[in-house]
């Protein structure tokens, strides 16, 4: 273990093996990383543990610089995990790179089948008592960390003391379908109220995707912005902040050049920056098989649904006066198509689609029989994780406490930051 200081917290690197298939605990295995943070001068004291669960999928956990947002609160009384799931950040990572190593698109596919919540919270559970002597700890699932622990909730109760989540309860039985039926009105509502705080963007958004539709432009590294592809620009209005940058990424497009107007290089560097799956392959990969269950495929349902959203097309919205409509938090086959850092992975996203022997994720009966303190924020109109369900849920897991808000959007923990993190405990410590 290697262990290092930042402002008032000291840092410790750590290592652990875990089965890739917890169902052959003897067979390959994988290595997880997470990052011990503890305050400055509390390292020998016997703290409770809270390990963090970031959202995703397919993001490592976030890379604080001391006692940023809600960690200055946590550290206050808990020794804190940063765990990077598996396959993210440094714990045996999953990208194009990577996966060629396992073979053809079916072995592929086959190995990220193992990646999913049942897995994460499999290794919770294996590296829980090699940290904690067998105590269980409480666990901070952001977004889709939140998934992860409502999971957790329903398989190992045993080894959690407290449950928190902030924006991640996701519906028991709703499919991938169901998610984006929702969704897709909640994107619609995000854009027009972005188009209302920034009535100039309506102009600006039609002239770039007019602009793509007559041109071919490839970003920086092979990136083919399509008007689909610019569409998608809509992730950042989930965001506190998102409708002012994505106004800011807008303002400066063009350019003027001895040909004409053209996309500014400035504006092309920060599109890939926000749509590029490269660091984060499983967000795309395994987006829609976090709603998987059972027998029903998912077979492309962001990508079926939108047909019933037809205001969403952008050759519509370009043939009519009316404002482009921006989506987000969806993922479609022609990311495969686009995005360099996914078009090896195509193949094995199409069998992942047309898999139809998922694990259940969810257990309604031990959940309404729940015995763990859990608590959760709730964002109002949340663009990520529909509101509505997160509400069903939470009336389905007993003593489950909820705190709903409209101060924050879907990133409040970050945010917020201590007072989410603090209402969040003073919640789950009423007694069940």
């Amino acid at each position: 273990m290697t262990s290092y200081r930042q402002p008032g917290i000291i840092l410790t690197d750590r290592h652990f093996t875990v089965p890739l298939d917890h169902a052959d605990p003897a067979g390959e295995q994988l290595e997880l990383y997470g990052r011990e943070v503890v305050a400055s001068g509390r390292a020998g004291a016997d703290l409770p543990w809270l390990v963090y669960l970031e959202g995703g999928p397919g993001f490592g956990a976030r890379r604080f610089i001391g006692k940023q947002a809600w960690l200055g609160r946590a550290v206050q009384e808990y020794r804190v995990l940063l765990l990077d799931q598996r396959g993210t950040g440094r714990s045996t990572p999953l990208n194009r790179q990577t996966l060629s190593l396992r073979g053809g698109p079916q072995a592929q596919a086959d190995h990220l089948a193992n990646f999913r919540a049942d897995s994460i919270v499999r290794d919770c559970e294996t590296i829980r008592p090699r940290l904690t002597g067998g105590a269980p700890w409480t666990v901070l699932g952001q977004s889709f960390g939140g998934f992860c622990a409502t999971h957790y909730l329903s398989t190992a109760p045993e080894g959690l003391r407290t449950v928190l989540v902030t924006g991640g309860l996701p519906s028991l039985d709703a499919g991938a379908e169901d998610v984006y039926r929702a969704a897709y009105p909640r994107i619609q509502r995000k854009a027009e109220a972005h188009y209302a705080r920034y009535p100039q963007d309506v102009e600006r958004a039609r002239r770039i995707a007019a602009h793509l539709g007559e041109h071919k432009i490839v970003l920086p590294g092979g990136y083919a912005l399509t008007p689909e592809a610019f569409q998608s620009l809509g992730v950042l209005l989930g965001g506190g902040e998102g409708s002012h940058q994505l106004h800011y990424l807008l303002e400066d497009a063009f350019v003027r050049t001895r040909a004409g107007y053209e996309l500014s290089d400035a504006f092309q560097e920060s599109v890939l920056a926000t749509l590029s799956h490269t660091a984060h392959p499983l967000y795309a990969v395994l987006h829609e098989a976090i709603y998987a269950q059972g027998a029903e495929p998912t077979d492309w349902a962001a990508e079926r649904v939108r047909a019933e959203f037809p205001q969403f097309d952008a050759a519509t919205a370009l043939a009519g006066d009316g404002p482009l409509l921006f989506t987000g938090e969806t993922v479609h086959p022609w990311h495969f198509e686009v995005d360099p850092a996914l078009r090896p992975l195509r193949e094995a996203a199409e069998i992942l689609a047309a898999r139809t022997d998922w694990t259940p994720l969810y257990d309604p009966a031990r959940l309404a029989a729940n015995r763990v303190p859990v608590a959760a924020a709730i964002y109002h109109d949340d663009m990520y994780v529909d509101t509505d369900h997160s509400l069903r849920t939470a009336r389905t897991i007993r003593g489950l406490r909820t705190w709903v808000t409209d101060e924050y959007e879907h990133d409040g923990v970050r945010a917020g930051g201590p007072r989410v993190l603090d209402r969040l405990l003073s919640l789950a410590r009423a007694e069940l």
